[in-house]
């Protein structure tokens, strides 16, 4: 029987996602930075706050966070801990539908406003079609998570943003995936004028072939699809029944498994 473990597309090993919150101007100048140097974040938004004080105009979301995630963070910001049920659900299924009609695509993630979520809160929320959320608590580390409704980033981009990047960009044993995952608000950056410890990161840890560069969904699903595949009892060939490809490592070969297809694995 051959030894089969997933990788990430290509056959690559890492994976470097960035989520930042509100939807506030300073995300234009921080989506510049990023597509300047190849990298993907989520962005997640508050339907019911656009356009006031300096928080981005509806018509402009769409063109702004193209080639990125937009994803929600309730309606108005609530601590919805404290919060009753129905204002819970009413708050994130109003907040996917306001900005489902201006990105037109399904909002299927968030992250927790003011970080604050609850084990009922987590359970509720794939009833809401939300498959993934992030919390504010940083891990240091580079693993992946076992509950996407607890999605614990590596680093807020305040903490030990570049050290962490030089362990990440070091990492080259096979035989794990690994994660970095950078979280924060772009008017930090104005508040706390520290511009160029973003431009700094961007430009170390950007366009690097052994990193796949990703926004949140972009993992939950990837991940969802290897788990959909059919393999034959001992390993030898697999289907995949999604519409994606999905990237094995075969003994010491990398395989893909297009979409809609079988392949021999030996």
């Amino acid at each position: 029987m051959p030894k089969v473990v997933v990788t990430f597309p290509e056959g690559k090993h890492k994976v470097l996602t960035l989520s930042y919150d509100d939807g506030r101007a300073a995300d234009r100048r921080l989506i510049g930075i990023l597509n300047a140097h190849g990298i993907k974040g989520t962005f997640h938004l508050n339907s019911g706050l656009l356009g006031t004080g300096d928080r981005l105009a509806a018509e402009e979301i769409a063109a702004q966070y193209r080639g990125h995630e937009v994803s929600a963070h309730t309606v108005t910001h609530p601590t919805i801990a404290r919060s009753p049920k129905e204002q819970l659900v009413e708050e994130i299924a109003q907040d996917r539908r306001g900005l489902e009609q201006l990105v037109q695509y399904p909002v299927r993630g968030m992250s927790y406003p003011n970080g604050s979520y609850s084990r009922q809160i987590k359970e509720l929320l794939p009833f809401l079609g939300i498959e993934y959320s992030r919390t504010v608590e940083s891990t240091g580390g580079f693993g992946m998570p076992d509950d996407w409704h607890e999605w614990k980033p590596t680093c807020h981009h305040n903490g030990p943003l570049m050290s962490l990047a030089e362990q990440f960009a070091g990492l080259h044993k096979k035989q794990y995936l690994y994660m970095m995952y950078v979280w924060g608000h772009s008017y930090e950056f104005d508040n706390d004028n520290n511009w160029d410890r973003i431009e700094r990161f961007c430009e170390y840890i950007g366009g690097r072939e052994d990193i796949w560069y990703a926004t949140n969904i972009e993992i939950v699903d990837y991940m969802a699809d290897f788990r959909r595949l059919r393999f034959s009892a001992d390993s030898t060939f697999v289907h995949n029944p999604s519409a994606s490809s999905v990237w094995l490592q075969v003994d010491d070969r990398v395989v893909e498994v297009p979409g809609g297809s079988q392949v021999k694995l030996v």
